[in-house]
């Protein structure tokens, strides 16, 4: 694959850092695929992350949202149990694992569920009011002007 030097942008952009680093992200390192996960939309502004995670409890997850970084972090408690059978294939894995997921600015997480082996982690965007696009009145008058002749 193809390696971009985006040095030339650092110098002359403000505020984009985020950007280059997903950027960076997405051009190295090696991509892990467990746990398995889908991504969903279940509205317009809304979004379902459902991550695999068979053999976990919901005391051996963690769901963590910092700086628009969705961390979901699996980690089995060291129980001592007597095994009465041997294992003669283990196809399902129990190891640790943290999956990042980067949201976009203004999504939030609103529920997060374990069912059927399944955590489903809710999420929803909320623009801002002064964010959204507003109408913008034309007219011949400036709004002060507008106002006194009312």
């Amino acid at each position: 694959m193809r390696t971009f030097d985006l040095a030339p942008l650092y110098r002359s952009t403000v505020g984009f850092d985020r950007i280059f680093t997903l950027l960076d992200q997405l051009g190295g390192g090696e991509q892990t695929t467990y746990p398995p996960y889908n991504i969903e939309r279940t509205g317009e502004n809304a979004y379902r992350i459902s991550v695999a995670v068979a053999g976990f409890a919901d005391s051996d997850l963690s769901v963590e949202l910092k700086e628009n970084t969705l961390t979901v972090k699996g980690e089995r408690k060291a129980v001592e149990e007597k095994k009465s059978a041997e294992v003669l294939y283990q196809g399902i894995a129990g190891r640790a694992f943290e999956r990042r997921f980067q949201l976009a600015d203004h999504v939030q997480v609103t529920a997060a569920n374990l069912e059927n082996g399944l955590l489903h982690v809710d999420l929803v965007r909320e623009i801002p009011e002064a964010k959204k696009p507003r109408q913008i009145a034309i007219n011949g008058k400036p709004q002060i002007e507008q106002k006194l002749a009312a």
